[in-house]
């Protein structure tokens, strides 16, 4: 087998359909996971079989591998659509399925020796014992729990060397071992392990009490009450240990985990060599699979030009565009911190989000189909697929409808399937023939989010929680002070929204430099703003967004 040291570790994403696999592939994936509803942990799945045959196609004509789920847990009546389901994979013929089951993993090696088969993090692999056993079983790839450390990761490669190891690097945590949960089959009879999860663990959970007559009512907690209560349990086996359970008058999420994020420290599992580095979010949108999958390739691609100097800072904060509940490195390092979790707050949010898909390039401009609401002056941000390009920013005073001989609009909505047409004339800082070359179809366009003033305290305390966690020092008092500012702000009435930038509307401008922006290059107060953004280099934006700003102020 390959030396680790010169083998490199593959980007493996998310599709839930035709077009996140199509989104997938162009933004830097090396390999794709997908499945249909029937047989995998995918009942939200859009695939057809039919879609499934194209999408194989599209990946295999561009040199991406692509993994079918096969990863359910069987049930009797499951068994006899086996024999079909197998036929049909064999036909389609992926580069992997994964499958948890050991009986799906005997059938299939038996009536399909020609598949490779992948051990699903489902089977709850943990040691290099299991991944040995896995090995003689045929398996050409095991998935690790998420509950490995990076250490035991590290002992795995070098005891198992000969056997492709998958390790998990972003996505969402659940709060039960490997996914193996029965809260959401109870609260929602929806399984969990049938791929059908409720999240249930993300719900608003209040403390009520019982009175001697049986009768149930809600405990209010007010600023009054707040100090003469606090509820404990007591385990059977441990009388005298009290442990508190932590509640204010807004309710608890004492379930709500954070996101994984190890990009901190993918380096690490770039110099192991793990074969594939997974992310999850197989029910995201083209978006998050669109900024995860080029942040992760740019930081892999960075990596192995120049491991030496490789740091994690400007892949972060492409990240951290991608809606998230806040990141954490979970058990990299061996024990899970309290700052793994949000007890405040459970949203999943980003200062950008998702405004639409380039669907279309012509002669003379672009087609976007609109997803969100985007108002007139409102700054769209072009990401191009091509992790060497830099993106492209984007501020019109109107939109033209396209296929329609209306009035110019000054705002259009994705749920009236709006489709906007852009000149290449509007990029008027940018090479027409450029733009249309780097934006082809399914390049993903983004627009600032206008969140209110507790949804902005949260992604503060997130950011000082994630320094913690990767050992700074001396933030502990910053972060307590935060988490006040975070539960004073949830109990304003005031939640108007507000967007990161000094932009408002068409009146305002964000100082950095949008193709279209009258103000920004005619404004006599931002020239010395205009003579900066000559001088920076690309890559730069983010300081001379800041620069920018100080400058025209």
């Amino acid at each position: 087998m390959t030396n680790a040291a010169t083998r490199r570790s593959e980007l493996l994403m998310p599709a839930g359909s035709l077009e996140r696999l199509k989104v997938a592939v162009l933004y830097g994936a090396d390999a794709v996971y997908l499945g249909t509803p029937d047989m995998s942990l995918r009942t939200k799945s859009k695939f057809s079989l039919e879609e499934i045959k194209e999408g194989v196609e599209f990946a295999h004509a561009r040199g991406v591998r692509i993994y079918l789920t096969l990863n359910l847990f069987t049930h009797n009546k499951d068994i006899e659509k086996l024999p079909a389901f197998v036929e049909t994979i064999k036909n389609i013929g992926p580069d992997g399925v994964i499958i948890a089951d050991p009986g799906v993993f005997n059938f299939v090696r038996k009536h399909a020796p020609e598949l490779k088969l992948h051990v699903s993090t489902q089977a709850n692999v943990c040691s290099w014992l299991t991944v040995d056993y896995w090995k003689d079983m045929g398996a050409d790839l095991v998935v690790l729990a998420r509950e490995v450390t990076f250490a035991e990761t590290a002992e795995i490669k070098e005891k198992c060397p000969d056997i492709r190891i998958e390790s998990f690097v972003h996505g969402a945590m659940c709060m039960t071992y490997s996914g193996r949960c029965l809260l959401s089959n109870f609260m929602a009879e929806r399984g969990a392990n049938q791929g059908n999860c409720a999240n249930s663990c993300r719900w608003h959970y209040k403390v009520h009490m019982k009175l001697k007559d049986g009768t149930i009512k809600e405990l209010p907690l007010t600023e009054e009450n707040l100090e003469l209560f606090e509820f404990v349990l007591e385990e059977g086996g441990r009388p005298g240990e009290f442990m508190p359970i932590e509640e204010d008058w807004r309710g608890s999420y004492i379930l709500n985990s954070k996101d994984m994020c190890l990009m901190p420290k993918l380096d690490d599992l770039l110099r192991i060599g793990v074969d594939s580095l997974k992310v999850e979010g197989r029910n995201k949108s083209p978006y998050y699979v669109a900024t995860v999958a080029r942040a992760y390739r740019r930081a892999i691609d960075a990596y192995y030009a120049d491991p030496e100097n490789w740091k994690p800072e400007p892949f972060m904060a492409e990240l951290e565009g991608s809606t998230n509940r806040g990141f954490t490195i979970a058990f990299h390092e061996g024990r899970l911190q309290n700052y793994a979790h949000n007890y405040d707050h459970t949203k999943a949010m980003a200062p950008w989000e998702y405004a639409g898909m380039i669907t279309e390039t012509r002669q003379d401009g672009l087609i976007l189909s609109v997803k969100n609401r985007i108002d007139a002056g409102d700054v769209m941000e072009f990401l191009p697929p091509d992790p060497t390009s830099e993106p492209v920013l984007l501020r019109l005073y109107d939109f033209a409808l396209d296929g329609t001989t209306n009035e110019p609009v000054d705002y259009v909505v994705g749920s009236r399937n709006d489709k906007v047409f852009i000149p290449y004339s509007a990029f008027d800082r940018e090479d027409p023939q450029s733009v249309k070359d780097r934006f082809q179809p399914f390049t993903i366009v983004r627009k600032e989010s206008m969140l209110a003033e507790d949804e902005w305290r949260r992604i503060k305390l997130d950011k000082t929680a994630q320094q913690i966690e990767l050992g700074a020092q001396n933030c502990e008092r910053l972060y307590k002070k935060q988490v006040a500012k975070l539960q004073d702000a949830i109990g304003t009435e005031n939640m108007e929204k507000r967007a990161r930038t000094s932009r408002k509307g068409i009146e305002g401008c964000c100082g950095r430099g949008c193709n279209g922006c009258l103000m920004f290059w005619n404004d006599p107060e931002y020239a010395k703003a205009r003579e900066l953004l000559k001088a920076r280099k690309s890559g730069e934006i983010q300081m001379l967004d800041r620069d920018m700003r100080e400058k025209s102020a």
